[in-house]
């Protein structure tokens, strides 16, 4: 499971997040259908208000916005045929199609997509406190005032219908990755007849009916822990590009890996995810030894994430209040974290899915990719190193490329524990440390992977010093006090691997904006604390985070400076040692497919990425490795071409 964008967002993933989509189709039917497995149960189907990607992985496929990705991951109209931007970079207009229309879940024509459906689902968005206002809220002209009350009149907020085929948006500051926003659900639109008709009915997440679709599938069922179908829309707009006739997501709980390999070979799947550190992989290994090929790593990462204000404990092997209090004190203590970072074995940690021989390249040390953006020509990470030597010796010599491990060093983690203990011992700590950890006990490698971070931490820095106790519950209870907790008060837990972040748009406060103190959405699930002035957020110095960030935010003119200071930002995060980034969420993994390489969505950032599937096309054989790796030169070759081509093609929309 994974989560996105809490937002996540896509924020953020979860569970299984080494998990990609088992893809399926019937090689006997004249159909082509597109299976999915999907980890965990939405609790909505309201895109506007949701930040899960359990949401979004299906509405994308039903709900289309102004633009989306092509395959090469440049952004492409959609419902909005052209757009243009002011000179200053404030002012974004939206010409609109005027052959898109809204179609219930039985498939009846609703009404026409109209500009004014864009200002209902922000305005909806802001009515309903959505997960994912962090995206616009501060971005948008007037919106922040309408949100915090400050001002009740909606029609002050910058986004406006000019008429029934254009809409308009007044941003606070430039945003040249504004456009790369819209591919988010919390900017498509809703129907506001439809929207007053349902009410609080809207979006339920058991019921297609209960949202319209103006996309290229129509869902027809979902039944919770089983699957979820949708069939082509026949009357979508651009319907001749759409190349498979539905898609069926088949619940997946992790337990039986190579079940995925065993229903590709059935013909049940057109692709499967394989896991080289199973007890059968050879098997598999060996009956398709000329067709596994490796997937790029992608943007999202999956972490580890510390509970600085825990209040719960209801899943505990703590025995007494002074261990709860040792716990919160350590935590508290950033010798004790950075203890931890150096004390990890990610190597060792990411074989547990992928096996010793593909481990390394699912690495990832950075919370924003080290290539996600550049500046002066020089990488993100490189910024980032460049930042990091400036807050101690113990960051010498790290390297945050992807594909290695940067920080292990059983040396330092010992060096930075001594440090903590004595300053904790002062305090009147006493040792070992408990810290719970979370674990659903269905998803195999989840349990591997978390058997793993106890290995690694006790070995390194002596049992009597810190124990890790794995708290092993149902997948319901596990997602209850972290996932799906609805409150901080909630996460019951010291140490969480069940979280991780997916991009929402192309700059790199779309990870970091996350973090702050006053994102409580966020902040809940990922550091167990809730409010700007929460007395745990600056004990651990978020204060100073939060000024690095703002710095970083104002910057709108210089690029370069702009990312500079992100990369400031990040190293702070990095030195904080609250979140362990661990693995990338998607790619980096070896699959087995029937699907025609590089025909579905590509994207770094937003819904339409590879979870939509407008394009993409199934064929009747197993893609063997030679033409996977041959497809993929190309497309790489072709991307660059139509990169460098839709860059220079943006001047013309600037008026």
């Amino acid at each position: 499971m994974k989560k996105r964008k809490l937002f996540l967002a896509a924020g953020v993933t979860l569970l299984s997040f080494g998990i990609l989509a088992a893809c399926s189709s019937n090689s006997q039917s004249s159909s082509k259908i597109y299976s999915y497995v999907f980890t965990a149960d939405p609790t909505t189907l309201d895109y506007i208000q949701s930040a899960k990607v359990s949401t979004h992985e299906l509405t994308t496929n039903g709900v289309d916005g102004l633009l989306e990705n092509d395959k090469y991951g440049n952004l492409a109209p959609s419902l909005a045929e052209d757009w243009t931007v002011s000179k200053d970079g404030l002012v974004y207009t939206y010409k609109l199609r005027k052959d898109a229309k809204w179609y219930t879940a039985d498939g009846e024509e609703y009404a026409d997509v109209k500009a004014q459906d864009f200002v209902t689902g922000i305005k909806h968005a802001a009515d309903a406190k959505s997960d994912a206002l962090l995206l616009i809220q501060n971005s948008i002209k007037g919106l922040n005032d309408y949100v915090n009350g400050s001002n009740k009149d909606f029609s002050a907020v910058g986004v406006k219908a000019l008429d029934d085929y254009t809409v308009e948006y007044t941003l606070n500051q430039p945003e040249t990755y504004w456009n790369s926003k819209t591919t988010a659900g919390v900017l498509m639109p809703v129907n506001e007849d439809f929207l007053k008709k349902e009410g609080d009915g809207f979006g339920q997440a058991n019921k297609p009916d209960s949202i319209l679709y103006n996309g290229p599938f129509i869902m027809k069922s979902i039944t919770s822990k089983s699957s979820v179908e949708f069939e082509k829309n026949p009357n979508y707009w651009d319907k001749d590009k759409v190349k498979i006739d539905g898609l069926k997501f088949a619940y997946y709980d992790g337990s039986d890996q190579d079940s995925l390999a065993r229903v590709f070979g059935d013909g049940g799947y057109s692709q499967a995810r394989l896991y080289p550190a199973t007890s059968s992989y050879s098997a598999i290994e060996k009956k398709y030894k000329d067709n596994i090929f490796m997937t790029e790593a992608g943007p999202g990462v999956g972490l580890i994430s510390v509970n600085i204000d825990r209040q719960a404990y209801e899943h505990t092997s703590k025995t007494s209040d002074s261990q709860k209090e040792a716990a919160k004190k350590a935590l508290l203590n950033k010798d004790f974290r950075q203890a931890m970072v150096f004390a990890f074995n990610r190597e060792t940690f990411s074989a547990q899915v992928n096996g010793e021989a593909a481990a390394k390249p699912a690495i990832r040390n950075l919370f924003v990719p080290p290539t996600f953006v550049q500046a002066n020509g020089k990488e993100f990470g490189t910024l980032v190193e460049e930042a990091l030597t400036g807050y101690g010796d113990e960051w010498k010599g790290s390297k945050l490329s992807d594909g290695q491990d940067g920080f292990y060093s059983t040396e330092k983690a010992k060096a930075e524990f001594a440090k903590a203990k004595e300053a904790l011992q002062a305090e009147g700590v006493e040792f070992p440390i408990h810290l719970d950890v979370p674990v659903a006990q269905n998803s195999t490698n989840h349990v591997n992977r978390m058997q793993s971070l106890k290995q690694s931490l006790e070995n390194t820095l002596g049992k009597d010093n810190i124990s890790i106790d794995l708290q092993m519950m149902s997948e319901d209870e596990a997602l209850g006090v972290t996932y799906n907790a609805e409150s901080a008060s909630q996460q019951d837990w010291d140490l969480n691997g069940m979280v991780g972040w997916d991009p929402d748009y192309q700059d790199p406060s779309t990870y970091l904006d996350i973090l702050l103190p006053g994102s409580d959405s966020q902040t809940k699930t990922f550091l167990g604390f809730e409010g700007a002035d929460n007395a745990a957020a600056k004990a651990v110095g978020l204060d100073e985070y939060d000024k690095l960030v703002e710095e970083a935010g104002k910057e709108t003119q210089d690029i370069s400076k702009r990312y500079e200071k992100y990369a400031a930002a990040q190293a702070w995060l990095t030195d904080s040692a609250l979140i362990i980034p661990t693995m990338t969420s998607k790619g980096a993994a070896p699959f087995i497919s029937r699907v025609v390489p590089y025909t579905t969505s590509y994207a770094q950032t937003g819904t339409k990425d590879s979870a939509y599937k407008k394009y993409t096309e199934i064929g009747d054989e197993t893609i063997t490795t030679k033409d996977y790796e041959k497809a993929h030169k190309k497309w790489l070759k072709e991307k660059e071409e139509s990169n460098k081509k839709a860059q220079a093609d943006l001047e013309k929309h600037v008026k």
